[in-house]
């Protein structure tokens, strides 16, 4: 059982670029990835998601990626003709206006398109650092999931040995529901038609109404719940969906016992269970 909550970070630094990655995950029915990387590595943007999707397959992830350039490899181009339309127009502007300074590099330079900066990058270079960068914050990020993944299936499985304990005292009151039943019709058709009461109309009033308050079915079905709840934990990894819908279920089952059994003592056991079922819930909230 893994945790959705995790963070990885990890970098990696050789003599022309500096590279940091930080990873942050949080509960979400899917996988939505929210991914921040330099404008420079736009193009890898695809190849970061499969990576990422290939190891996590739920929550709301978040990866930061910052990188630092320690040395360039730059390629810088003049524009002559952009210059000289510049160099033209200024010496038109100081003959109109009648002024004295003289036209130099610095008046024309700095003005926009006359030098042209080509940074020159390696993306499949890029790309194999970012790899290895994003699978080390990955690597980390895993295991801190795991570990928490573990504590939340330690109270999980806490709350399942509650339900499974109440379930076991509810089987010893089912049969003195029944025999409840039996007797309180019995009582009272006598009562209302004294010595008249037929042996055979008790039966089936009796029968009636055990069908209608009959538990064993639920009690069987929670029982099967709880034992594929246990299957799915200890042989599946992606395991929250699943015990959320099998949570549902069981709590149908125990509403329903709560429902039908006119018993004090089962119905706060009801609501025990309905509590543990709850706080099981609560927890699957933030499982993988």
């Amino acid at each position: 059982m893994k945790s959705m909550t995790g963070f990885g970070y990890a970098e990696v630094q050789d003599g022309k670029i500096h590279l940091t990655a930080d990873l942050k995950s949080y509960n979400n029915r899917y996988l939505d990835l929210i991914i921040n990387i330099p404008p420079p590595l736009n193009p890898l943007e695809p190849a970061i998601r499969d990576r990422i999707s290939a190891t996590l397959k739920r929550g709301r992830v978040e990866l930061y990626l910052r990188m630092r350039e320690l040395e360039e490899d730059l390629t810088i181009l003049l524009d002559k003709k952009a210059a000289g339309s510049y160099a033209a127009k200024l010496r038109e502007l100081g003959t109109d206006l009648n002024l004295k300074d003289e036209l130099g590099y610095s008046h024309i330079l700095g003005l926009e398109g006359v030098l042209k900066v080509d940074k020159k990058r390696d993306l499949d270079v890029l790309g194999e650092q970012v790899n290895r960068i994003l699978d080390k914050a990955l690597a980390e990020l895993v295991l801190r999931r795991e570990r928490e993944g573990e504590k939340t299936q330690e109270d999980i499985m806490s709350q399942i040995a509650l339900v499974e304990d109440s379930l076991g005292k509810i089987k010893t009151y089912a049969p003195e529901v029944e025999e409840k039943i039996k007797s309180t019709l019995k009582d009272k058709f006598h009562e209302i038609l004294g010595d008249e009461a037929e042996e055979h109309r008790i039966l089936q009033e009796t029968a009636s109404y055990l069908v209608r308050y009959d538990i064993n079915e639920e009690i069987s079905r929670l029982t099967a719940h709880l034992e594929s709840f246990h299957a799915i934990v200890q042989k599946e990894e992606m395991v929250g969906k699943k015990l959320d819908f099998l949570c549902q279920e069981m709590n149908r089952e125990i509403n329903t016992i709560g429902s039908k059994t006119p018993q004090v003592e089962v119905s706060r056991i009801v609501v025990e269970m309905k509590d543990a079922m709850e706080k099981v819930r609560e927890q699957l909230r933030n499982v993988e």
